[in-house]
């Protein structure tokens, strides 16, 4: 689609507001982010948190007028040092743990930390610049579970968060991936995908021509978290037209934004014809083939 073109979901839903987009830790260091082609075609707003001053920088020269970025520590709302590592993409609140480090190429190197400052961090719930929360993308290097449980009220309204995860820590006292789906599921939310998974050849093993080399051994992983989606009469009509969006915009989620149209329709919020109109936009995935890995347990 050219980004000028009437987006075809949101002229069927039609939300009310454009999605809001909350990006903690927005850092672009690792890419393009998920709602980027939302931004593109001006469907969504995103207010931003980032501590490095260099990253606050180039996010400040290239953002739009539907962008805003801040300063701001987030966690749980106490006075902090944050410690700035060798790599930018490792500066946290916590400590990196060597021990940890030393098992896999270059990360002792990468999780140096270089200085330490003083901070006040910022519960979630307390920050007035956001005003609406659809969307959570969340990389703080081991805070995570701090920003969820000071922003569980900002959270209620919220229909997914994209967040990083860890199975083994890089951090001291850094929570776990099993920390993280507790507290999301309680939260109301269930894993939806993973966008994004982290995997290291473990020491002495080693590649000297590629740091980043890899057999089996899970470090982290980008997962997104989506509002129960098999209780939609908790969510009010604008939820689900939301959940849409980001699930047919920033995940390719089509079959969950067809179920939020689907919603929407038996409550009358949009046409009936809604439905048919969304499926025929776009050629549906094949479907797998009975020798796939998802059938293997059937």
């Amino acid at each position: 689609m050219n980004n000028n073109e009437p987006d075809l979901l949101n002229g069927l839903i039609q939300p009310a507001r454009l999605t809001s987009v909350v990006d903690v830790g927005a850092n672009p260091i690792d890419g393009d982010p998920p709602y980027k082609a939302m931004l593109q075609r001006r469907l969504c707003t995103v207010v931003g948190f980032e501590p490095q001053d260099e990253a606050l920088a180039v996010l400040n020269a290239r953002k739009s007028d539907l962008e805003s970025y801040y300063h701001y520590v987030l966690g749980n709302g106490h006075k902090a040092k944050l410690r700035f590592c060798r790599t930018p993409g490792m500066t946290s609140l916590l400590l990196p743990d060597q021990n940890v480090l030393s098992h896999f190429a270059k990360f002792a190197e990468w999780g140096s930390v270089v200085s330490e400052h003083p901070v006040q961090t910022r519960r979630l719930d307390d920050i007035a610049e956001i005003r609406d929360l659809d969307l959570l993308k969340i990389d703080v290097q081991g805070s995570e579970l701090a920003v969820f449980g000071s922003g569980r009220q900002k959270l209620k309204q919220a229909v997914a968060i994209q967040t990083e995860v860890s199975f083994l820590c890089l951090y001291k006292e850094q929570p776990t991936f099993g920390d993280i789906d507790v507290e999301l599921r309680k939260q109301g939310f269930v894993p939806h995908a993973f966008t994004a998974i982290n995997r290291r050849m473990i020491a002495p093993l080693s590649d000297p021509s590629n740091p980043y080399a890899a057999m089996n051994q899970l470090l982290e992983a980008d997962i997104v978290y989506v509002r129960n989606f098999m209780r939609p009469a908790e969510m009010t009509v604008e939820q689900l037209k939301h959940l849409a969006m980001i699930a047919h915009h920033c995940y390719r989620s089509f079959d969950l934004a067809a179920n939020c149209v689907h919603h929407l329709i038996a409550r009358k919020a949009i046409p009936d014809q809604s439905i048919r109109e969304y499926l025929a936009s776009f050629q549906a995935p094949a479907a797998p083939t009975a020798s796939s890995s998802e059938n293997a347990g059937l």
